[in-house]
């Protein structure tokens, strides 16, 4: 029977859990676990569960939860109860005489603690990746430069023409990269943007006057530029996405070959297809083995698919969806599918 995935992801509260596989906890877990600086709820919850990314089941986090999670602090202690019968984590906090007080997760407040390792994902969160075909046609260029310089830096000025809105401070320079190409298809679906650095409007008008206040490459007169967008918080908790996602890594982020945990991948689906910030996908590999018969010719051997990896989207356009390596037992390449864990 095919499994309801859109019943799995509503798994959070009591009853839905009940339907879905059942959780499991690492042998011998904590009873309780005190927040420290640096924890993240995916390693938290590792502690207990043998699939951490499961966390918001155990903490039976609903559907808004998930999308918000709540507030932990550094030095809150995290308690294992299994009174109910299924495993339950909740957050304990010293009560006026000293005792720690359980706590219920009830109020959607910004996190302290993040999902995952902020450090690792942010230059990612925070500078473009992505350039649509359509967004590149529309882009604002650079059409000059001061005294006929060639290229600018930290601190110059520089100027562009077609700003459409005079609000709109700060911005953010970038060159095209390299097409993503569907290893499906073949369909050149983005282009990755180099980024050159930040920028900000110092005098509208056409043209008008724009200051480099933070360079990571020099910048040259032809150069893209696009709004800067707002500081992003990651807080989606880990979860299924809702239908079933068939996709593909399109590239390991910096040009490599080969990547493992930690690295940052493209998949060749996202918002259309219906991934969003926080879904959890599982890599997986068709091998071969290659050997030789008995009279010498080489001979090659399908082997069965391998699931090896887990990983955790972070940052999602409309074709393209970027997410960090969380868990893996071998090398990522290029082609590996990414399905529903």
């Amino acid at each position: 029977m095919v499994r309801i995935i859109s019943a799995l992801i509503l798994a959070v509260t009591a009853a839905c859990a009940n339907a879905a596989e059942p959780l499991t906890l690492v042998d011998n877990p904590p009873d309780r676990h005190v927040v420290v600086k640096g924890d993240t709820l995916w390693g938290i919850s590792g502690k207990f569960l043998k699939q951490p990314w499961r966390w918001p089941e155990i903490w039976r986090m609903n559907r808004d939860q998930i999308k918000n999670p709540h507030l932990i602090y550094p030095g809150d202690v995290i308690v294992l109860d299994l009174s109910g019968g299924d495993p339950r984590l909740k957050i304990a906090r010293p009560v006026g005489d000293g005792r720690l007080q359980p706590q219920v997760y009830s109020q959607p407040v910004q996190q302290v603690v993040p999902s995952i390792p902020p450090n690792v994902i942010e230059p990612f969160t925070s500078q473009p990746l992505i350039v649509e075909d359509k967004q590149l046609d529309a882009a604002i260029r650079i059409v000059a430069m001061p005294e006929d310089r060639m290229l600018i830096g930290s601190g110059d000025n520089f100027y562009v023409t077609g700003i459409p809105d005079a609000s709109v401070e700060q911005w953010q320079v970038f060159r095209p990269g390299k097409p993503l190409k569907d290893p499906a298809t073949g369909e050149t679906i983005a282009h990755e943007a180099f980024f050159l650095g930040n920028a900000r409007l110092v005098k509208p008008g056409e043209p008008a006057t724009l200051r480099v206040t933070h360079a990571k490459e020099e910048m040259n007169r032809g150069d893209y530029l696009m709004p800067a967008p707002a500081p992003q918080i990651i807080a989606y908790a880990p979860h299924r996405p809702d239908s079933e996602i068939t996709a593909r890594v399109v590239s390991i982020y910096g040009g490599l070959n080969e990547g493992g945990a930690a690295s940052v991948v493209a998949l060749n689906r996202g918002k259309e297809d219906g991934l969003e910030i926080g879904h959890v996908l599982a890599l997986f590999r068709n091998a071969v083995s290659q050997g030789f018969d008995d009279d010498g010719r080489r001979v090659t051997t399908a082997l069965p698919e391998e699931r090896y990896a887990l990983v955790f989207v972070f940052r999602v356009f409309n074709k393209i969806a970027y997410a960090l390596v969380v868990e893996s037992s071998r090398s990522v390449i290029v082609g590996d599918a990414a399905r529903n864990p």
